[in-house]
């Protein structure tokens, strides 16, 4: 749906969907983290928030250097595991697209979030663990 994209106040849908792509990496220190957020985060988040985290103006969000990402690690992961619907404001710009949930296991969630939160200019956090609550 083009609506999804588009910028302005929208009514979206969420897609739903309870199929988990299960992982075969085991991170097993900090630089394996760094490795295998990467490669899922080029998979699932690289159309949207591009290679060097930069988003795309007006249709999705920075991550690098992130206002909105850095002020809290745990709304950050909720979004990656529930999705995010309706205006947020990254950076001082208000974006307007749905994010919808990833089907990742927890294991991917912390390697991606590790991998972001310790590129291009974020907080050097290190995500080690995702408890799958809303």
């Amino acid at each position: 749906m083009e609506s999804i994209y588009l910028e302005g106040p929208r009514i979206h849908h969420m897609p739903t969907t309870n199929v988990v792509v299960e992982s075969n990496t085991s991170a097993q220190s900090f630089d394996e983290q760094m490795e295998y957020g990467k490669q899922v985060y080029m998979k699932t988040c690289y159309a949207y928030h591009q290679a060097e985290g930069q988003g795309i103006p007006s249709a999705f969000p920075p991550l690098a250097n992130s206002d909105y990402l850095n002020a809290d690690v745990d709304r950050a992961i909720g979004i990656v595991l529930h999705g995010k619907t309706g205006e947020i404001t990254v950076n001082g710009e208000k974006y307007y697209t749905v994010m919808t949930r990833q089907m990742l296991t927890t294991e991917e969630i912390a390697n991606i979030m590790t991998y972001v939160y310790n590129s291009w200019g974020n907080s050097k956090k290190v995500v080690e663990k995702v408890k799958n609550k809303k």
